[in-house]
């Protein structure tokens, strides 16, 4: 008897439309025969994955190694404003200053461990494009107390969104900030689309499994389109689930949100991974396709 794929899958907003098909029915009943899905953090997913626990997963790209195969069709990514990747820096000094003076200010940065490439885009920011280093400090995601403890925080995902949602209140408590969109500044510097995650699949564990490649992107680009013919439906779950308002949770689906991985975003993709090998933020690899 073949075993069903293991799925590691993320615990946010923005993959729920990919995962449309593997939660409601009616095929989620079909799914359930081919797949065995549980739900983690986009790190710990990729840890999975790579130590074997996983066979299937939604992880971050930085995470990708030559012994992944990324399954064509799908992808988390953006073609300007993400939302949900927040960096938000403390103003000193000269409150007329550009963005980029600000940045350069920046000596430390208190950062949300939950996606690794989150970080690394930032490192790429910083390193690449206005040529300094901060300071990253692992942080739990709490912007007060992140901002207490370092000059930027990095937020990303669901706690981003809601810190958006409290923004005067963060103010506050931490001063003046800007509050820049990570992804917005890839596509303003590059030209490219921004992409934080990608399915990744274990090759060798496909000849195990009831699943075959064609039959896992089919399944893969089913549920997604599913899951964007069904976003008023995501709306009214979601909405329940971590306190946004309706109206922003449908913005961040439908507009936020570019749910094709496309030749651009492989592009792009191809581009932030030699970028962050230039300057040893990770390894240099090669991107294998399913």
């Amino acid at each position: 008897m073949k075993n069903r794929l293991r799925v590691a899958a993320i615990q946010f907003l923005n993959p729920a439309p990919l995962m449309w098909d593997f939660e409601h029915p009616p095929r989620n009943a079909e799914l359930a025969e081919r797949y065995d899905v549980h739900l983690t953090q986009p790190a710990l997913c990729a840890d999975e994955l790579l130590n074997g626990r996983a066979d299937l997963g939604l992880i971050p790209v930085a995470s990708l190694t030559e012994s992944l195969a990324i399954v064509p069709g799908c992808a988390i990514a953006s073609l300007g404003k993400v939302r949900s990747i927040q960096l938000i820096v403390k103003r000193r000094g000269d409150s007329s200053s550009g963005p980029d003076d600000l940045l350069k200010q920046v000596r430390s940065i208190a950062a949300d461990t939950a996606s690794r490439s989150s970080i690394a885009y930032a490192q790429v920011l910083f390193r690449k494009f206005l040529h300094t280093q901060p300071e990253l400090v692992p942080f739990r995601a709490n912007a007060e107390a992140m901002l207490a403890r370092a000059d930027a925080a990095l937020l990303i995902g669901d706690p981003a969104l809601l810190a958006l949602e409290r923004r005067d209140e963060i103010e506050h408590a931490a001063g003046p900030c800007l509050w820049l969109d990570l992804a917005e500044q890839w596509t303003g510097r590059t030209g490219l689309p921004w992409v934080a995650a990608v399915w990744a699949v274990r090759p060798d564990s496909l000849r195990t499994a009831s699943v075959t490649a064609p039959v896992l992107v089919n399944d893969l680009q089913h549920s997604r389109d599913g899951g964007l013919a069904n976003v008023e439906q995501l709306v009214v779950e979601w909405a329940g689930k971590i306190g946004l308002r309706p109206e922003t949770i449908r913005t961040y689906l439908t507009r936020n949100i570019h749910y094709m991985l496309t030749d651009e975003c492989i592009e792009s993709l191809r581009c932030f991974r030699a970028y962050a090998a230039e300057l040893r933020v990770l390894p240099a690899s090669q991107l294998r396709f399913l």
